[in-house]
């Protein structure tokens, strides 16, 4: 993951086939502006993808725009879209949160004949060029076997859900279930959406706490937003003890941020899924470039240890996102080790 490492020509050279007779549209070297929307800055995970995303313009050599900010509103996310096409984007990168509300502005995007990508989530219906994301399924299945045998098979757990009207929420939530029936069917959970906001996260854990103080598990979905709230609240009920004090309650996240990762090497929490900041912003700005030059991807390995797979409106790279306890809490090669 060393961030320096080339993309040239090798990469994903197994996979891509030139499209066309090698003509571009658009200038520069990477055959046009690529314009791009974060999709938040009230979130520790993306805020870290933010500060990447410049660093991996410059070393992909990408035409990147000034980037907008659609502050978790498709609303604003449309608009900026429009003024980014104005300003003459060719290729367009976003993160909608509501993977529902953005098909008519994908519709809009396939009729300019500018490709899209999009990062960490999957739009439920318009055409995409490449979805850059991890296995969110998968995040809910680790979740759930990790918990799972902590609690030896019983007890009680609370799943800190994302919005549900995101294609993420969805999968982690899911797949959590799923495996908890399958694998643990004396374990009973509580799943409590919180649309990625911290305040609700708090509300409803402090309330479920009250209701049953015996649960002995917690899983959240996204450590960037609902970390500092839950640890708040364990805190304040003197739960926030070692793991090997009885009232302990063992949590799973999902992100890979610092914070996660000194909360694990304190024993605040016992786990979480790192989400690849970097490589998000990497393989986000990799295949806009990629896209705006004119070429196409087919489904199969890379040569970056993940898997293009097909979707109904495109296609997916799916990027490692690796288990991090305290066993491999320091490696080096994990991306929330590697932020200044």
């Amino acid at each position: 993951m060393k961030f320096g490492r080339a993309v040239a020509a090798a990469a994903l050279l197994a996979v891509v086939t030139a499209c066309g007779s090698g003509t571009t549209t658009g200038a520069g070297s990477g055959g046009g502006k690529v314009g791009i929307d974060h999709p938040r800055a009230d979130s520790d995970f993306w805020n870290s993808y933010i500060k990447y995303v410049p660093q991996m313009a410059g070393e992909l050599k990408v035409d990147l725009m000034p980037a907008t900010n659609s502050q978790n509103d498709v609303a604003k996310l449309v608009n900026n879209v429009q003024a980014l096409i104005g300003q003459g984007a060719k290729v367009i990168v976003m993160a909608p949160q509501d993977t529902g509300a953005i098909a008519n502005t994908l519709q809009q995007l396939e009729n300019k004949k500018i490709p899209v990508v999009t990062v960490d989530t999957r739009p439920d219906k318009g055409k995409v060029y490449m979805v850059v994301r991890a296995d969110n399924r998968a995040y809910g299945t680790k979740a759930c076997e990790f918990l799972g045998e902590k609690l030896g098979g019983k007890g009680k757990v609370v799943q800190l859900q994302g919005a549900l009207s995101s294609i993420n929420g969805r999968d982690r939530s899911e797949a959590f279930l799923e495996c908890m029936k399958a694998k643990f069917p004396d374990i009973t959970v509580f799943s409590e959406p919180t649309d990625w906001e911290g305040s609700k996260a708090a509300s409803m854990l402090q309330t479920r706490l009250e209701q049953n103080p015996d649960i002995k598990g917690i899983y959240m979905h996204a450590g960037g937003v609902h970390l500092a709230p839950t640890l708040q609240v364990l805190k304040q009920k003197g739960l926030l003890v070692p793991p090997d004090d009885p009232k302990h309650i063992f949590v799973i996240s999902n992100d890979g941020i610092p914070q996660e990762f000194e909360a694990i090497r304190k024993g605040d929490i016992d786990a979480t899924v790192s989400q690849p900041a970097d490589l998000y912003a990497k393989y986000a700005l990799f295949y806009a470039k990629a896209a705006a030059e004119g070429k196409t991807f087919k489904p199969g390995p890379t040569d970056h240890d993940s898997t293009i797979i097909q979707l109904p409106n495109g296609l997916e790279d799916q990027l490692p996102a690796p288990l991090v306890t305290k066993e491999n809490v320091d490696d080096k090669a994990l991306w929330g080790n590697q932020v200044k």
